[in-house]
């Protein structure tokens, strides 16, 4: 059965594509993922600047903001070989539909292959489910009203709103603080953005923040410690 009332349904994400195979966010005028690459991005990016896979191990937590296509989540169980479950939470304000999903992951075939539970899941309605070793939840509505009420913690962040000065929302001081609050003593955070701001909120929050070199070009990413 759904988790979610068909009453209580989040407002869908607004699509168009480029190339007929990278979703672009009309509200926001940004693509999902790099157009040199999702899938390494997401290694990059969000496991190497957490240094995962090395730290993973039963038990660990995983939060996201920013669910999108799942692709971060996915590409994250193909690296993990371990035994027992990791925990990922993901807050998602506004949800892809499960076709655009699968139309989006069709682009990458390792994460497709493996894409099939998910998709399942997404089209049931459901908001926990297991995936490969991993217990998901997707947390729907506003981050800045969810993110708070969680009673969670993570041991690391992927940090994957769309661009700040596109979705300014995502990444302002308030919320920033509330990620360090939800956040496991010597947890981690990482971003593809080193917008000065950001940097500025999370080692106000108390991560001691470091710059790193971004994906494909990019200059920078933003990574980062709780202390």
């Amino acid at each position: 059965m759904p988790d979610t009332p068909e009453t209580d349904r989040p407002e869908p994400a607004s699509l168009s594509w480029l190339d007929d195979a990278i979703p672009v966010a009309t509200r926001f005028d940004d693509p999902y993922f790099s157009l040199k690459g999702g899938l390494e991005e997401t290694r990059h990016v969000f496991l190497r600047g957490n240094d995962l896979p090395a730290r993973l191990q039963d038990g660990f937590r995983i939060a996201e903001l920013g669910f999108g296509t799942g692709l971060n989540l996915l590409t994250l169980a193909l690296a993990w070989q371990g035994e027992g479950s990791l925990h990922y939470t993901t807050f998602e304000a506004f949800p892809m539909q499960p076709a655009d999903m699968a139309r989006a992951l069709a682009h990458f075939p390792e994460a497709d292959a493996i894409s099939a539970p998910l998709l399942a899941a997404i089209r049931a309605g459901e908001t926990r489910f297991p995936l490969a070793g991993i217990t998901v939840e997707i947390i729907h509505g506003d981050v800045r009203d969810t993110l708070p009420a969680w009673e969670g913690r993570a041991d690391a962040w992927f940090l994957d709103g769309f661009s700040p000065a596109k979705n300014p929302e995502m990444w302002g001081e308030t919320l920033m603080a509330e990620v360090a609050h939800h956040t496991a003593k010597g947890g981690t955070f990482a971003t593809y953005t080193a917008a000065g701001h950001v940097r500025r909120a999370l080692a106000g929050a108390g991560f001691e923040v470091s710059r790193l070199p971004g994906f494909a070009g990019k200059r920078h990413m933003s990574a980062g410690v709780l202390r």
